[in-house]
């Protein structure tokens, strides 16, 4: 619906155009006139226009005037000007108040339809951005639950993640954790009463705890609160100020975790166990994530207690030598996450088998056991995730902690488990038909970045190995992966500089020249662009 003005202190020009101009083809709905500038506007106070096509000259009030008190008030209405004059003086004016047009008189129908027709579309589209905006606000805040527990589920699993983006989604999902400084987090596992409630009553009570912690912590912290990827809530504090910072004492943590369970118990009649973590720089947060979880899988499915973590010592803890070259395995390129990507199965049940190899030769402790739980489970649901899937789709049991409590009890209990998800993972995970095609290139690409041994291979190089052109390769890519083909590749040399990095004592530019790069500077720019600091840098701090 379009509902258009005609101003002109000459009646008889608003007339004609009312008559004579085929409105319904425009799509105008409603057509009105006024005689003067004046009583232009009393019209628009009472009646919701959408373009006005004004008279230049006219007593009292003129176009321009008018124009440039329509644009103050209502700033979507377009407006189109008449005028007898040819001037240039007019033409500039009408410019400056961003009229969508400048007509002459007399006026000529085919020209005056034409730019009434280029003012509606205009509109339309306008309409069209606003409509998309406001329907991506809505879906977005809709969302955010899943966007919030997405973003954290990332942080948690050590996903790749740079400062600015991770600075960008926080603000975007109204979560108010600054990476810049410390934090706290807590691990919850409901207990009592809550072990035997099905997921739509689980769901609910998520909800209830969210708000109690809320309630009990928000007014001393920032509380950024969700479930965790290993079926435990998860739940990041960061002092508003109140607290001595950077380090939040312990006894201020006891007070608030105790307080915090004491709701839950009165409130939900149910219980929890929890373990805090002391401050810790939010970029050792994976590392942070991978030790209190495995103190919450320790401890018991049914004990009621709250731990308190000595986080300098939990991180700087170290396999024995025996358990360091069984799990070494496990962190050797190509890693299973990358042989998952690639739907390479077979490749990554010989993985799965030399490492559970390795594990039988040696006694591990139950934390090295849990240590091999977390890096599988983490590479299944990473694909699962990738791929759109939810764990529970593909195994009903999921990767609760009950679940883990009884695998990490013998690696052959983990073997059979990790074995049998292995193969209903490639199940679901098949190529469909109609999409197969692409999926096939799409592997065979990323096997062909996987092998690749410093080579300097290039986008057009893959693309004359698959037969395709190199746009149409980089097109499909995206499409499917959701990652532009170079920054794929760009991201597996950096995965590999860096373990080059950890694991050999290899210099500097034999690794620039093992990965396929020419210049060791060039390479050091990369690396420092990618992790935020030079080769020299992180193996200083390595």
């Amino acid at each position: 619906m379009i509902d258009i003005l005609l101003v002109d202190d000459e009646t008889y020009v608003t007339e004609s155009l009312e008559l004579t101009i085929p409105w319904g083809e425009l799509g105008v709905t409603t057509v009105l006139r006024a005689a003067s500038g004046k009583e232009a506007l009393e019209i628009m106070e009472e009646n919701a226009v959408d373009i006005v096509v004004t008279d230049i000259r006219m007593p009292g009030m003129s176009g321009l005037d008018l124009i440039a008190e329509v644009s103050k008030r209502w700033s979507h209405i377009r407006c189109i000007l008449l005028t007898g004059h040819s001037d240039f003086a007019y033409a500039k004016k009408a410019i400056q108040l961003q009229a969508a047009d400048y007509i002459l008189k007399p006026v000529n129908d085919d020209e005056f339809m034409g730019s009434v027709s280029a003012a509606i579309t205009s509109l339309r589209d306008e309409w069209d951005e606003f409509d998309k905006y406001h329907r991506l606000l809505y879906s977005r805040k809709s969302d955010y639950k899943i966007l919030r527990e997405n973003l954290m589920h990332d942080l948690l699993l050590g996903r790749e993640i740079t400062a600015r983006a991770l600075r960008e989604q926080l603000q975007q999902y109204e979560i108010h954790i600054d990476p810049e400084q410390t934090a706290v987090m807590m691990l919850i596992r409901l207990t009592g009463r809550f072990s035997s409630m099905d997921q739509q009553s689980l769901d609910l009570m998520d909800f209830a705890v969210g708000n109690i912690a809320e309630e009990v912590l928000g007014e001393q912290f920032n509380v950024w609160f969700g479930r965790g990827p290993h079926e435990c809530l998860v739940m990041f504090l960061q002092s508003q100020g109140q607290i001595e910072a950077p380090q939040m004492n312990l006894e201020t943590l006891r007070i608030s975790a105790e307080t915090f369970r004491e709701h839950v118990i009165r409130y939900l009649q149910g219980d929890l166990s929890m373990v805090v973590t002391p401050s810790f720089p939010f970029n050792e947060l994976t590392a942070a994530y991978r030790k209190s979880l495995g103190s919450l899988v320790l401890s018991g499915p049914e004990e009621h207690q709250i731990i308190y973590m000595d986080m300098d010592q939990a991180l700087s803890k170290r396999p024995d030598n025996d358990a360091t070259q069984a799990l070494e395995e496990l962190y050797k390129p190509p890693v299973l996450p990358q042989l998952l990507e690639t739907k390479q199965w077979e490749a990554a049940a010989r993985k799965l088998n030399t490492v559970f190899d390795a594990a039988e030769q040696v006694r591990l402790s139950r934390e090295h056991v849990y240590e091999m739980y977390l890096s599988v489970t983490n590479a299944f649901m990473y694909i699962a995730h990738k791929q759109g899937h939810l764990v529970h789709e593909i195994d009903h049991a999921g990767f609760d902690l009950l679940l883990a409590h009884q695998l990490i009890q013998s690696p052959e209990k983990l073997r059979r488990w990790a074995t049998e998800m292995l193969a209903k993972l490639q199940e679901e995970l098949s190529d469909q038909e109609g999409v197969q095609s692409r999926r096939h290139v799409i592997k065979q690409v990323q096997e062909l970045v996987t092998k690749d041994t410093g080579q300097d291979l290039s986008v057009k190089m893959i693309a004359d190995k698959v037969y395709l052109h190199p746009v149409y390769l980089s097109k499909i890519y995206k499409a499917e992966t959701g990652e532009g083909l170079g920054d794929y590749m760009i991201r597996m040399r950096m995965e590999r500089a860096l373990y080059l990095l950890k694991n050999s004592n290899k210099k500097i530019y034999e690794i620039t020249s093992e990965l396929g790069y020419q210049n060791p500077q060039y390479f050091s720019k990369m690396f420092k662009k990618h992790y935020g600091m030079t080769p020299n840098e992180f193996r200083d701090q390595a």
